[in-house]
């Protein structure tokens, strides 16, 4: 390993997709010990072990993992349900390797996470049906000034959230989160990696990665979810799954379903890059080509 770790404090992996953070986790893990544990909010879901790019059933087998696979695919699963299913890894038992790529995990697990009550169902399809018939306009109109200020507008499923949380509560979410209690973990208590890769150099093991993916058998994963396809579950953001759904469906050619889910691999990783360098200053960076 080209650096040093401390064997006795948890250690954070976060980078984008494709970038080699399982790897990293895994070599770590392999010459020190510890549980590697998921920080992806899609690689939670059971439903996606290949389009997810979950670890292999021999990683799992040969270092422990946790939290992968374990909630099913039509399950509503929160940034508060992993903050409360990833607290009992860091009871100070086995040292801790959390890694993924959902940057609000880790923001929530280092800087903590406000206590904002669930939204009620009715209140959700509403704001579903307003912003698949009028946009996003109506629902960012309607936000405290505050809340407006802090959050990306362009983001959908973040302005909803925003708005549904002003609806159920009454209070914004800018006032919630100046709310928020103390984290769980602390980045002074622990060793935050973050993992940066090159657009080129990243951008071509993205298309590499998917190609392997469809090698895997991506395509007989995605039918055995086609009965009772719900494109607004959240389990249904895996990307490739979308442009998988309509090849099967006859609305694209493979090639131009492989040619659309890469270019929305490069757009997600661009986002992610964007999110961790605001939000991730004070982490170490890592060049993932060293990995």
């Amino acid at each position: 390993m080209p650096f040093d770790i401390d064997p006795d404090q948890p250690v954070l992996i976060a980078g984008p997709t494709a970038s080699g953070k399982s790897a990293l986790a895994l070599a770590i893990a392999r010459d020190q010990g510890g549980v590697i544990v998921n920080a992806d909010a899609l690689q939670v879901y059971d439903n996606w072990r290949i389009l997810s790019a979950r670890p292999s059933a021999e990683d799992e087998s040969a270092t422990r993992h946790a939290l992968y696979g374990h909630v099913p695919g039509g399950a509503e699963y929160s940034t508060g349900h992993w903050l409360r299913d990833v607290a009992p890894f860091l009871d100070g038992g086995e040292r801790a390797i959390i890694v993924g790529g959902t940057g609000l995990y880790f923001a929530a697990l280092t800087e903590g996470l406000a206590d904002i009550p669930a939204t009620p169902p009715d209140l959700r399809q509403r704001g579903d049906a307003i912003r698949a018939t009028q946009g996003l306009a109506p629902l960012v109109a309607a936000l405290d000034p505050e809340t407006r200020a802090r959050i990306d507008t362009q983001n959908p499923m973040r302005v909803q959230r925003a708005w549904e949380v002003l609806q159920a509560t009454g209070r914004g979410l800018a006032d919630w989160q100046d709310d928020t209690p103390p984290p769980l973990l602390p980045l002074d208590a622990c060793q935050p990696l973050l993992v940066e890769a090159e657009k080129d150099w990243l951008n071509a093991r993205i298309a590499r990665r998917f190609d392997a993916m469809l090698e895997m058998g991506a395509l007989d994963e995605v039918r055995a979810n086609l009965p009772g396809w719900d494109a607004a579950r959240p389990s249904s953001k895996a990307i490739g799954a979308p442009e998988l759904v309509a090849y099967l469906r006859g609305e694209l050619t493979l090639d131009q379903a492989r040619e659309a889910a890469t270019i929305a691999t490069r757009q997600f990783a661009k986002r992610q890059r964007t999110w961790f360098r605001a939000r991730m200053r004070r982490w170490r960076r890592i060049a993932a080509e060293t990995i």
